[in-house]
């Protein structure tokens, strides 16, 4: 099979569909609205669907990750916006150095579980 992608966006879900549209934005995300409920949210050419849509078990089981260039400078400007002050929910744990890189970890709003790393 010869994959010629040129994406990938997965679909996540929001307990409170307008905290995490203002999130996201926080995060750096530009949003485009796609219904009232539905939305894309991109960094160059990263995206991800953001839905107005809540199953607990389904959205505490999300978890993405993020590959990023430098974890320490990621992990600061993430400390800079002040999101766990911001946000009911949100927690952000400190990096851990692992046998196959390097990550940190974001909870958002609702409870999905980012990792940003980096690979050595």
């Amino acid at each position: 099979m010869n994959h010629k992608i040129k994406s990938i966006r997965p679909f996540i879900g929001a307990k409170d569909f307008e905290i995490s549209r203002s999130f996201y934005r926080d995060l750096g995300f530009e949003e485009t609205v796609l219904d009232t409920n539905f939305s894309v949210f991109k960094s160059e050419e990263i995206a991800f669907y953001l839905q107005d849509y809540y199953t607990k078990d389904w959205i505490e089981n999300t978890m993405i990750f993020l590959e990023v260039d430098d974890v320490d400078r990621y992990y600061n400007e993430l400390l800079a916006l002040n999101l766990p002050q911001k946000y009911d929910g949100v927690k952000l744990t400190p990096i851990r150095n692992l046998d196959w890189g390097r990550e940190c970890f974001l909870h958002d709003p609702s409870g999905i579980l980012w990792h940003f790393g980096e690979f050595k």
